[in-house]
């Protein structure tokens, strides 16, 4: 299958191709040029069928035409080595646990499958001086590097804003050493995210270097994030609950509710989306005025939410033919500031015994906001609560148990490159190591 641009200015490309440059040249972020259905009977028998079975079926639409259909499974296979459950938290609304991974997010998924994917690509080329470059506001950065670890002919670079992820988060990335090199920004994420898309462009440094992205502008990182909609669903169908499924997802640069938009496109039975956001509310803004206007993003409690422009968003335009119209047909939005997402938590645990992380907490509260008679409503609960230990629990007033996975990243010695936001200070480090 063939990718085209965004921006409609650029050849398309091969997987390959796309999955290797990783932005098109002509600024755009790269689309399938057709997004297959999956026939009635697999959804008549997904419920029971296993997650990777699931994903390697959806897999197959995206990639089958590029990769053998044994190294595709193969991929799929190794990168789906844990669970996605669907728990029920309370009434109608259940939560997607996609948090039992390596690192205890949700894009471990798509960083293990990209991580895969693109060795496999380097293998055939013969190279073996690829750099990869992410801007991380959390949890992309501790998946990227964690999945790249180890892996022969790729370095990792991470950029991420000085004081502005958490802890735990931090150890995750910056002690890992090997072919990680982790840069900590003085500024925000989208200055991280900036320095990213600009070295991208810049004409000395692809003549010099390798360089692709691991952040979810890159189609390898995003489109296996459907697998775990699918496989939402199955855990539904099987308990009799997939009748009406809203999913709420907290979105940040909106790589996962596209995600959720392709499935749907591919057959999946989903009422519609709700996109849940924290201050940094562009796309509530733009639902409600039909303008576009990305803003320097504000540090939350939600810190991987706090994206002022949303790359993602030019997909979500795309897809919809940039009707506004359609677009509102299929998904809504909410936001709530850092005390109310204080109030979910608190009053969540309280109640129901279950213990959301401030991300999950946005999902589980518009869910509640605007859940419909016989809808049921599952929001993806992105990252384990421990991952924002100091946050929670504040809010709780308890000690939250650190699962021996955070432990082992704890214990390691932090190892970052300091920089500004100076994309010539950036160009010449890039050039030079």
């Amino acid at each position: 299958m063939n990718y085209y641009s965004t921006n409609k200015q650029a050849p398309v490309a091969s997987l390959q191709e796309a999955v290797v440059k990783g932005l098109a040249p002509d600024k755009g972020l790269y689309m399938p040029e057709e997004i297959k259905l999956l026939p009635k009977s697999f959804y008549e028998n997904i419920g029971n069928m296993s997650f990777q079975e699931i994903a390697y079926e959806v897999a197959s639409r995206f990639f089958g035409d590029d990769i053998e259909p044994e190294t595709l499974k193969e991929i799929v296979f190794d990168t789906l080595s844990f669970d996605t459950p669907v728990v029920h938290v309370a009434d109608n609304i259940y939560s997607l646990e996609l948090f039992h991974g390596p690192t205890l997010a949700f894009k471990d998924v798509g960083a293990r499958f990209m991580a895969r994917l693109l060795g496999y690509f380097i293998g055939k080329q013969g190279q073996k001086d690829v750099k990869v470059l992410v801007a991380t506001s959390g949890d992309t950065g501790s998946a990227v590097a964690n999945g790249f670890l180890g892996v022969e002919g790729i370095h990792v670079y991470v950029l991420y804003p000085k004081g502005k992820v958490s802890p735990i988060q931090e150890c995750q990335f910056t002690t890992l050493g090997q072919n990680i090199t982790a840069i900590e920004v003085d500024g925000t994420f989208d200055d991280c995210q900036a320095l990213v898309k600009t070295a991208f462009l810049d004409a000395d440094l692809n003549k010099k270097l390798n360089l692709t992205s691991a952040n979810s502008i890159n189609v390898a990182r995003f489109l296996p994030q459907a697998f775990y909609y699918f496989h939402a669903y199955a855990q539904l169908a099987k308990q009799g609950k997939a009748d009406n499924v809203v999913f709420c997802v907290p979105s940040g640069n909106f790589g996962n509710i596209t995600a959720g938009l392709i499935a749907k496109r591919m057959g999946l039975p989903v009422k519609r989306f709700i996109a849940a956001n924290n201050r940094n509310c562009i796309f509530y803004n733009y639902l409600k005025t039909g303008e576009y206007k990305p803003q320097p993003s504000v540090q939350t409690i939600a810190n991987a939410m706090d994206v002022g422009d949303p790359s993602n968003f030019v997909r979500i335009l795309d897809l919809y033919n940039h009707s506004l119209e359609d677009i509102r047909t299929d998904i809504s939005a909410y936001w709530y500031n850092d005390d109310a997402i204080r109030k979910t938590v608190l009053s969540t645990y309280q109640t129901t015994g279950y213990l959301l992380d401030p991300h999950g907490a946005c999902g589980y509260q518009a869910l509640k906001d605007s859940l419909n008679a016989g809808e049921t409503g599952v929001f993806l609960e992105t990252a384990h609560p421990a991952k924002f230990l100091e946050t929670v629990e504040q809010i709780t007033g308890e000690s939250i148990p650190i699962p021996a996975k955070l432990q082992a990243f704890m214990q390691g010695e932090k190892q970052t490159v300091g920089m500004d936001k100076d994309f010539g200070s950036f160009k010449q480090f890039l050039m030079e190591n």
